[in-house]
């Protein structure tokens, strides 16, 4: 028992040595870092609802790509990829041309195939 008593106190009196060298940081969040990251998923959950339309549906099988590799794609596009795409969108007209979000999204996936991100096309061969 004396030799357990003795093994407690080396251990807590390591950790009150070692913990106060050990730092926790805080900072303020802005506004603009909250308001930013869900502008972002806002964005992204946007242009996720526009491939799950059927008519967008049918124009990438008709490209023959699929809605979960178009689905990839959107995962990994970066923020300012995914708010550029979203700008072409809302400078669509009303009533949308469906057909001009389709080209828009095959020309991104062109354009990662080319710099080699994917290999969606096999008739692109990836720059080196």
């Amino acid at each position: 028992m004396k030799y357990l008593q003795n093994i407690l106190s080396m251990v807590l009196s390591l950790s009150l040595i070692i913990l106060p060298l050990m730092s926790a940081q805080a900072a303020m969040v802005g506004n603009a870092e909250l308001f930013g990251s869900t502008e972002i998923s806002t964005d992204r959950t946007v242009l996720i609802e526009a491939l799950e339309r059927d008519s967008a549906r049918q124009q990438l099988a008709a490209l023959g790509i699929s809605q979960e590799q178009a689905m990839e794609r959107i995962n990994r596009m970066t923020n300012q990829e995914i708010a550029q795409l979203n700008q072409q969108l809302a400078d669509l007209p009303a009533g949308g041309d469906v057909l001009g979000i389709i080209v828009l999204i095959f020309i991104v996936f062109i354009i990662t195939d080319v710099i080699g991100a994917t290999d969606i096309f096999p008739f692109i061969h990836p720059v080196k």
